[in-house]
C-alpha cells in the first residue's frame, strides 16, 4: 500500500477560502475568482460557490469529475448550472458545513484508489481446531466440527498489512456458515517497526460483519493482523477477506462507485457516469484482474457518452459473472436502472467487454438485448477454457478451473460441458434481431479458439449484423492492438450510427 497523497481541491468564488477555513495537513485549497481554462492537472474536489458564467459552464464540464462538484447556497441552480450539476452529479453543501468537511471528508477523495484479497494461501488454520478441513482450490477452505463453546481463535491471515496514517480501510469477510456457528473478527494494529507493540485493536461481531467494516490508523503508520474467532458446532466455509481503501460514505474504489451484495456475501461494484446524458449509454465489464476496482475509467470518459462500469472481485479476479438467480437479477437491475435514470431505451445501450469483460456484455445481452455489443478477445465456452488447461494451456490460468468447480461443483467432462450449455442455452433462447456484433478475436486463442465461429454459428436471427477481426496470436498477445481496434470500433459507431463528434485514431 502506498501512503496517503495530496487532496487537490479547487474553489470557484468571490472569496478565498484559504483566508476562511483550516486546512488539513493533506488538503491543498486552490482558489480562482474566474475559469476559462482547463488545469492541465484534475483536481480531487471541486467546490462552485457562485453562479458560473455562460462561458464558464463548457471547460467547468471538462474539468469536474463526476460526484467531486459540490455547490453552495451562493450558487443559482436553473438552466446550464442545473444540466452541470446533473451531469456532474453535483451535492449540495452549506457554508456553515464547509470546515467540517475539509477536516473529515475531503480526506476520502484521493486519487489513487486501490482493493485486493488477502492472499488465499496466506491464510492459516489453528492448530488448535481438531475437526476436519478441505482446501477447494484457490477459492475456499472448508472446516467441519467442533469450534468450542467460547471464541477463540479458526483462523489467521499471513503477512501483515499496511495502514498508512490518515487512511481508512474496508474489511469485507466473503464466508458460508451452519446456523451454530457464530463468528467474530479481530483486527490487531502494531505500531510501524515494531512486531511487538499493539497500538490498538478491534473485535468485529457477527452482525457487524453484515456490513463493510472500517479500519482507520490515525495519528501514525501501522500494520494490521487479521484473525477470525469462532464458537459453536458445524460447517464453516472461508471464501475471501478483502481489503480496499475506503471512501467512507462516498462511494466504492471511486467517488461515487457503488457496491452491491447478494444473500451470498457476493459483491458486484458499478460507477456511473451521465456524462452529457445523450445516447448511447456506454456499458463496460471489467476483464480479468487480482487488483480489485474499475476498469476503462479513462478510456471510457474519452468517448464522452453516459458510461456504466462493472466490476466483480470474486475468485482469484472475477468469476465471468454468472452467479445465483440472485446475483444475476441484481446485475441486469443495475444496467435497467441507469437506463431509466437516463430516459433512454435498450435500443440506446451499448455492451462491451475486453476478455472475461466479453462474457459479461454477451451473457447480459441476452437480457438487455442492446443495440450493439462490442468485444475485444471473446470468451463464452467457458468450461473448455478450463479444459484447455490441462493440454493446450498448463499453468497459463489455473483460475479457469477454480471457476468450473465454483459455478458447477465440480470438474469432470460433464460439468465442462454443463457451463458451456450455462451460456449457449440461453444466448440461444434470445431475440438478436437488429442487434450487432463487433468482434476482435485472437485466430490461436489458447483460451476459446471457437468462440467466434461458435457465435457465427448460433447467429440465426433476421437482421444479425457482425463484425470480425481476426489477429494472430494467443490468447493475452497482442493485447494492445485489440485495445486499439476496439477504442476505434466504439468510435466508429458513436460516429456513425450516433451522430457524434469523434475521431479516430
Amino acid at each position: 500500500m502506498i501512503l496517503l497523497n495530496e487532496i487537490r481541491i479547487l474553489q470557484l468564488g468571490n472569496e478565498d477560502w484559504n483566508k476562511v477555513y483550516v486546512l488539513p495537513e493533506v488538503v491543498r485549497l486552490d482558489y480562482v475568482d474566474k475559469f476559462f481554462e482547463v488545469p492541465k492537472e484534475p483536481y480531487d474536489i471541486f467546490f462552485l460557490d457562485r453562479t458560473p458564467l455562460e462561458n464558464e459552464l463548457e471547460p467547468l464540464y471538462q474539468a469536474i469529475k463526476a460526484y467531486t462538484l459540490f455547490v453552495t447556497e451562493n450558487v443559482e441552480i436553473h438552466d446550464k448550472v442545473q444540466w452541470l450539476c446533473r451531469s456532474r452529479k453535483a451535492q449540495y453543501i452549506k457554508r456553515v458545513d464547509v470546515q467540517k468537511f475539509l477536516q473529515q471528508e475531503a480526506k476520502y477523495y484521493y486519487a489513487a484508489p486501490y482493493g485486493e484479497k488477502f492472499k488465499f494461501h496466506y491464510m492459516s488454520i489453528s492448530r488448535n481446531f481438531q475437526g476436519t478441513v478441505k482446501w477447494n482450490g484457490n477459492y475456499s477452505v472448508v472446516l467441519q466440527g467442533e469450534f468450542g463453546n467460547d471464541f477463540s481463535q479458526i483462523a489467521f491471515w499471513r503477512n501483515n498489512i499496511l495502514v498508512s496514517k490518515g487512511r481508512t480501510i474496508d474489511l469485507w469477510l466473503e464466508y458460508y456458515k451452519s446456523s451454530d456457528i457464530e463468528l467474530s473478527l479481530m483486527v490487531t494494529m502494531f505500531s510501524d517497526g515494531s512486531v511487538s507493540n499493539i497500538s490498538k485493536q478491534w473485535r468485529f461481531s457477527e452482525a457487524e460483519l453484515e456490513q463493510v467494516v472500517q479500519i482507520e490508523s490515525e495519528q501514525k503508520n501501522g500494520w494490521i493482523f487479521v484473525s477470525l474467532h469462532a464458537r459453536g458446532e458445524g460447517e464453516l466455509k472461508i471464501v475471501a477477506l478483502h481489503n480496499r481503501y475506503s471512501r467512507g460514505k462516498h462511494g466504492y474504489f471511486l467517488p461515487g462507485g457503488e457496491r452491491y451484495v447478494d444473500s451470498n456475501r457476493e459483491e458486484i461494484f458499478c460507477y456511473f457516469e451521465p456524462g452529457d446524458m445523450k445516447p448511447p449509454l456506454n456499458v463496460y465489464f471489467s476483464g480479468y484482474k487480482t487488483r480489485q476496482g474499475f476498469e476503462g475509467y479513462y478510456m471510457m470518459k474519452k468517448l464522452g457518452c453516459p458510461f456504466l462500469l462493472l466490476a466483480e472481485p470474486r475468485l482469484e479476479g472475477g468469476a465471468f459473472y454468472m452467479g445465483s438467480d440472485e446475483y444475476e437479477n441484481m446485475l441486469v437491475d443495475i444496467i435497467r436502472k441507469y437506463v431509466t435514470e437516463l430516459g433512454f431505451e435498450s435500443s440506446q445501450v451499448i455492451l462491451s467487454g475486453l476478455s472475461m469483460g466479453t462474457y459479461g456484455a454477451l451473457y447480459y445481452g441476452c437480457d438487455i438485448r442492446p443495440y450493439a455489443i462490442l468485444l475485444g478477445k471473446p470468451l463464452t465456452s467457458i468450461g473448455n477454457i478450463a479444459a484447455n488447461e490441462k493440454y493446450l494451456r498448463p499453468g497459463g490460468f489455473p483460475t479457469s478451473l477454480d471457476v468450473l468447480k465454483y459455478q458447477n461443483g465440480g470438474a469432470d467432462d460433464n460439468m465442462v460441458r454443463k457451463l458451456n450449455n450455462r451460456f449457449w442455452d440461453k444466448f440461444d433462447m434470445s431475440d438478436w434481431r437488429g442487434v450487432k456484433f463487433i468482434v476482435s478475436y485472437m485466430i490461436e486463442d489458447d483460451y476459446d479458439c471457437d468462440a467466434y465461429n461458435m457465435l457465427l454459428s448460433h447467429l440465426s436471427a433476421e437482421g444479425v449484423q457482425v463484425y470480425g477481426k481476426g489477429i494472430h496470436g494467443r490468447h493475452n498477445d497482442n493485447t494492445p492492438m485489440v485495445t486499439k481496434w476496439f477504442i476505434n470500433q466504439y468510435k466508429r459507431i458513436l460516429r456513425e450510427e450516433f451522430g457524434r463528434r469523434i475521431g479516430i485514431e
